[in-house]
């Protein structure tokens, strides 16, 4: 059953570029795809100048979207044998590497963890693929799209399934050429290739960091299977590495270039630039890789590591400061964006802070509670936008929507539920989780639980009030449409809509369903050590000792957030331009997301490319050519050419070169050689 809940995305992933290739081949006779250009917009199903669709393209919808279906409904068997019935289960693929004392085996690693990550990711993963069914109905790529998406899916199953560090890198890697596969999807678009391009140098410099503290882990226990590190994991207590000129506590500077990993994949503070920019992709991978793929795996892997993280103060420390610090500034630039898809990005880059901050106080349970949740009202929240796009023609500027609520309902309150459970509705999924973690961060004992706890509940207003805002602004009020925009609203296919039916259910009902499992009484029983604690890790236990001021505060800070949204966009919506102008310095400071992407072009990006052009024209094009093939071997070229003119052929030239060979040796010789 795990093999085929791993394997299966990807033969689907092989079938489906087998008739992608096939496809492409039989369009043009050179081979080449010839892909149509979808003039910068999302090819959403209008069939507006897309070019006919490739051959086997139903074939490779099917194929993909089955096997997805197939592997979801095995992980759902698999989450409640393994969470609740049988326990923990090792699966052996085959042997893998052996050089020296380095041994690691290709094996699935099924616990409780694994198997909350499988139903995460094959449950939204099937549902994207049904709906990009509808979504991509009318691009002439579905075979090359579909098999990424199948691609990403096993990468991401690899990845949750490790069972050694090298794995999880096998795993970790794949994600990220799986998204710079399919951000770049359509590749015509310049906009398209530099988000790809931003999105994999980014991630790689997280993956410098989270690579060294693999190494580091092999260098302390010689191993680089879990079992065997977990196991020794205390033994390492005191241990230093001699860094720089100074011994740094081991355990420390290993756990925090692992968590550099996760910044870079789960996109936290100061390595987040590229996750608003993956929206260049279709919008199903966006849901692809904000509800359950890419950006979860910092988490995941954190939360695996728990053993050795929950020994190093200082990281847990450093995680909850970056968590809570993501989670506030994220949520500030919500507050402007306009383009639907980058508010609900940088919320989800808002809600990767909260999950960080739960494991920076050492509750793990609740920051994958909150993964789970998120997985279904993110993936809701992103899908309906999609079928917002969908309906205005491919625009997703929200300035230029707006009455939208009576022209697609169903739309409309799938949209408002996903709003809901994000922003913590009572009862929702949301609700449950995000609260627990901000009652996690007010008991929370490390340096920075304070600050998280501040910031996470400011943070939880700023959300309601860019969520209602998008809701507002998109649904509410009179149309700011074209008029041959408004002409073409139609309400989503069936195709679209089911995926979202489903994903409502579980935003609505998936927080209360499973809280006991995984924050609540039955807690120690469904884990069973999957989630490592320390003996002194009391966490949960204050959780639920927390005041009744506290408990409630997630929840004033919602209608707060949502009061003010309603006010500035509903009762007034004068208000929101003339607090812009009057904080015209503010609001260009967050609408320009801080100036980070400004500041790192300079610090970087310029210095990177200088640099760059001074070597290609100093040192290979004056040095290298200009001594090399274009210096010194030309010279030497010129005078082998010229040497080569005096074999003429004839008799008499050769005659008389040697004649005056002979002369100048008998004149050297009578004044040189004879004098001596």
């Amino acid at each position: 059953m795990y093999s085929a809940i791993v394997f299966l995305p990807l033969l689907g992933a092989i079938l489906g570029g087998i008739i992608s290739l096939v496809g492409a081949h039989n369009r043009h006779p050179s081979g080449l795809d010839m892909h149509a250009d979808n003039g910068g917009h999302e090819a959403n199903g209008d069939g507006h100048g897309h070019a006919p669709a490739a051959q086997g393209s139903r074939a490779a919808e099917l194929i993909t979207t089955g096997f997805l279906i197939i592997a979801a409904i095995l992980s759902w068997v698999a989450f409640f044998d393994v969470g609740l019935k049988d326990g923990d289960v090792q699966v052996s693929v085959l042997p893998w590497i052996a050089s020296g004392s380095l041994s690691v085996d290709w094996a699935f690693r099924i616990d409780t963890l694994t198997a909350v990550m499988l139903v995460v990711v094959t449950t939204v993963s099937a549902l994207v693929h049904v709906y990009s069914i509808g979504y991509m109905s009318h691009d002439p790529n579905r075979p090359r799209f579909f098999a990424y998406l199948s691609l990403f899916t096993f990468a991401m199953l690899m990845l949750v399934t490790a069972d050694n560090f090298v794995q999880l890198f096998f795993g970790w890697e794949g994600v990220g050429l799986a998204s710079y596969l399919l951000i770049g999807f359509w590749y015509q678009r310049p906009s398209a290739n530099a988000a790809a391009i931003k999105a994999f140098v980014v991630n790689r410099v997280g993956d410098f960091g989270f690579s060294l503290g693999i190494f580091g882990v092999f260098v302390l226990f010689g191993s680089v299977n879990f079992d065997a590190v977990f196991a020794n994991a205390a033994d390492a207590t005191g241990r230093t590495l001699y860094i720089f000129g100074s011994d740094i506590d081991a355990l420390t500077i290993v756990c925090l270039l692992l968590f550099m990993g996760a910044m870079g994949k789960s996109a936290q503070f100061l390595l987040h630039t590229w996750l608003p920019d993956a929206m260049e992709g279709p919008t199903p991978v966006s849901a692809l890789i904000h509800a359950a793929t890419m950006v979860t795996a910092g988490v995941f892997m954190v939360a695996r590591l728990s053993p050795l993280f929950e020994l190093s103060y200082t990281a847990l420390t450093v995680v909850t400061f970056i968590g809570a610090t993501t989670a506030f500034f994220a949520a500030t630039i919500g507050l402007v964006q306009n383009d639907i898809k980058r508010v609900i990005a940088y919320s989800t880059c808002s809600q990767l802070g909260y999950m960080f901050a739960a494991i920076g106080v050492g509750a793990y349970s609740a920051g994958i509670f909150h993964l789970f949740t998120h997985a279904f009202f993110k993936a809701l929240l992103f899908l309906g936008s999609g079928a917002v796009i969908h309906a205005m023609s491919d625009e997703q500027d929200m300035r230029k929507m707006g009455g939208l609520r009576t022209k697609i309902p169903v739309t409309y309150w799938m949209m408002v539920i996903g709003t809901l459970a994000l922003t913590g509705f009572p009862l929702t999924a949301g609700w449950v989780s995000k609260d627990a973690i901000i009652e996690a961060t007010f008991v929370g004992e490390n340096p920075m639980a304070g600050y998280a706890f501040g910031l996470t509940l400011f943070a939880a207003m700023l959300t309601a009030f860019y969520s209602w805002r998008l809701i507002f602004m998109t649904f509410h009020g009179k149309s700011r449409a074209s008029a041959e925009v408004q002409a073409h609203v139609h309400e989503s296919p069936m195709v679209m809509l089911v995926p979202l039916f489903v994903l409502a259910i579980g935003a609505l009902g998936a927080g209360l369903a499973f809280k006991s499992f995984f924050i609540g009484a039955d807690y120690e029983a469904f884990w069973r050590g999957a989630i490592f604690l320390g003996e002194e890790n009391h966490i949960l236990h204050a959780m639920h000792e927390v005041p009744a001021i506290i408990v409630w505060m997630p929840t004033v800070m919602m209608v707060t957030g949502f009061v003010v949204a309603w006010y500035m966009y509903i009762r007034n919506p004068a208000a929101a331009p003339a607090l812009a102008r009057q904080f015209d310095l503010l609001y260009k400071f967050l609408l320009n997301k801080w100036y980070f992407d400004e500041i790192y072009d300079f610090l970087f990006v310029r210095p990177a490319k200088w640099l760059g052009r001074f070597l290609w024209k100093k040192g290979d094009g004056w040095l290298i050519d200009g001594f090399g093939p274009d210096g010194i071997s030309a010279r030497v070229i010129d005078v082998t050419r010229r040497v080569v003119q005096l074999q003429t052929g004839y008799l008499y030239h050769y005659a008389f070169a040697m004649l005056i060979g002979v002369t100048a040796l008998i004149t050297w010789y009578m004044f040189a050689g004879g004098a001596h």
